[in-house]
């Protein structure tokens, strides 16, 4: 396999010295793409080759098994070729993901220290510190809120009894002005009386009696004549 030491250029030293991943994935690729190519070449030849043996048959026997010796020649390097190619196609995809792998590393590294050195400055107790000031503060900042948010000098020397009797008593006015409004309502709602008077029966002659007689206005001189009367019995 001196051929695929050439493809990768490790002859003598060169083939003891290290590649970057990088290189090693382009030279595979490299590979690649002429093994390709001579295995393109190789079928050509092999349909060339089964051509002739067609073709001489059994006119020329020996010139047609020369032509089939060829081809089982170039079908065994195809092979060969074929098996080449799995073995670099394995290797170029472990050193992309191992390239991939290294370079996700190295960025995961240069975070990591990043992040160590954006905490150096940074104490865990001063942050809780911090952290209980900032709500220390909060807490102040609400009292000082609800402090200024109430009346000053209003509604602390009110007593709510006094308050309770006063909205009673306005309660009460208030139903008695419905009930004095809603009186002539009431009123106009009476069945009227009717004003024809019922008529009497007539009553027999002897059961009718005498109409009273009308009082006698009184007399001043009867009034006089009486306190006389009473001081001569006194």
């Amino acid at each position: 396999m001196a051929w695929i030491g050439k493809a990768f250029g490790m002859t003598g030293k060169k083939a003891n010295e290290l590649v970057t991943p990088q290189d090693a994935i382009q030279q595979l690729r490299t590979t690649e793409e002429m093994l390709n190519k001579k295995s393109e070449f190789l079928e050509k030849k092999v349909e060339q080759e089964l051509s002739n043996a067609k073709r001489h048959g059994t006119k020329n026997k020996r010139l047609a098994i020369a032509a089939l010796k060829r081809k089982k020649r170039f079908e065994k390097q195809l092979l060969q070729i074929d098996g080449t190619l799995s073995t670099i196609e394995f290797q170029r995809e472990a050193l992309e993901n191992a390239n991939t792998n290294t370079e996700v590393l190295k960025i995961m590294g240069v975070a990591s220290r990043s992040l160590k050195a954006a905490h150096q400055n940074l104490d865990v107790d001063e942050v809780h510190n911090i952290m209980d000031d900032l709500q220390e503060q909060q807490e102040i900042s609400t009292e000082i809120s609800e402090a200024i948010s109430n009346p000053i000098g209003f509604g602390h020397d009110i007593d709510e009894a006094e308050l309770e009797a006063e909205l009673e008593e306005l309660e009460q006015e208030e139903l008695a002005t419905k009930l004095v409004n809603a009186t002539p309502a009431a009123r106009d709602r009476l069945p009227s009386v009717p004003n024809d008077e019922p008529q009497r029966e007539a009553l027999p002659t002897s059961s009718r009696r005498a109409p009273p007689r009308p009082h006698r206005a009184a007399d001043p001189h009867d009034d006089e004549d009486i306190r006389q009367l009473q001081s001569w019995a006194s």
